[in-house]
């Protein structure tokens, strides 16, 4: 596998490129992550099966629009490819650490621009992607209440059921999300989609954001998943407050809006996330006592 990624990077880069280094690197979970290098150059390597090719075609996807947005460090996509049953995507390698209060103002700073770039008049995305290894579905709609409450409430509700999970009738809590947003049609902004601490770190150019679930959506969502498992600092609200107040109406938004993590985190995991989501689910009427 390694010769297959030194070749295909060898072509890529259009110069030879021997791995003369590789270091694993803490990168979470779900995939086996590497610093590659040739003495001169280091690249970040994420390798997993095969069939999980899609997840780091749909991440590239998300990072070269971040990118594009010019408000907001991201890794830098170099390569996808396969090897014999692996797949794997090549980023550029940042040695970091973790955010102090400084960058978390500037990072919150960063974060506001980005929602406010761009001009979508809907929400969604032109590609389906993933949250974590759940598919994430981002047909277009044009009212808000509709995508989150049938793209995301329901769609994860759905994925409980096929797993023996189930809460109330579907169709019923999808309504009642729906009646709970009915009158909210935020600006649709571009969302880093599963912004939690882990996926922040600070380089010596300043503050980073990586692995995206980007989509169009309510800025809101982004700012909630920030507080569902804590990890960042005061400053990096004030430093978002300070280019763009939230609403008053989004701390009343916020447990809906998280409710579609614990969700995942149901089918991902099960155990304690099941009695969360039920817990959660009771706080804000979706389903009766």
């Amino acid at each position: 596998m390694w010769q297959a990624i030194s070749h295909q990077l060898s072509e890529v880069l259009g110069k030879p490129f021997q791995i003369t280094e590789r270091e694993p690197v803490e990168g979470g979970d779900i995939n086996a992550c590497y610093c590659i290098g040739n003495g001169q150059e280091r690249y970040f390597v994420k390798i997993n099966d095969r069939d999980q090719l899609a997840t780091f075609e749909t991440e590239a996807d998300s990072l070269r629009l971040l990118n594009e947005t010019d408000c907001i460090a991201v890794p830098q996509f170099i390569h996808i490819g396969t090897a014999k049953d692996k797949s794997f995507l090549i980023l550029n390698y940042l040695p970091t650490k973790v955010i102090n209060d400084q960058a978390a103002f500037e990072l919150g700073q960063q974060l506001a621009n980005m929602h406010a770039w761009g001009e979508q008049v809907e929400y969604g995305f032109d590609l389906d992607n993933y949250i974590g290894l759940t598919p994430q579905p981002n047909q277009w709609r044009r009212k808000w209440c509709r995508f989150f409450a049938e793209q995301r409430i329901a769609w994860q509700l759905q994925l409980c059921s096929e797993k023996g999970i189930h809460f109330a009738s579907i169709d019923t809590i999808t309504a009642k999300v729906i009646n709970l947003l009915m009158h909210h049609q935020p600006k649709p902004s571009l969302l880093h989609g599963d912004l939690w601490h882990g996926n922040t770190a600070l380089t010596v150019d300043g503050p980073i954001i990586f692995d995206p679930a980007s989509y169009w959506g309510d800025r809101e969502c982004d700012i909630a998943m920030t507080e569902l498992f804590g990890g960042f600092p005061t400053s990096f609200y004030d430093g978002y407050q300070s280019i763009w107040p939230l609403d008053e109406g989004y701390i009343a938004r916020k447990p809906l809006y998280n409710l579609y993590h614990i969700l995942n985190h149901c089918n991902l995991f099960g155990g304690s996330y099941i009695t969360q989501a039920e817990q959660e689910m009771r706080k804000l009427g979706l389903i009766g006592d």
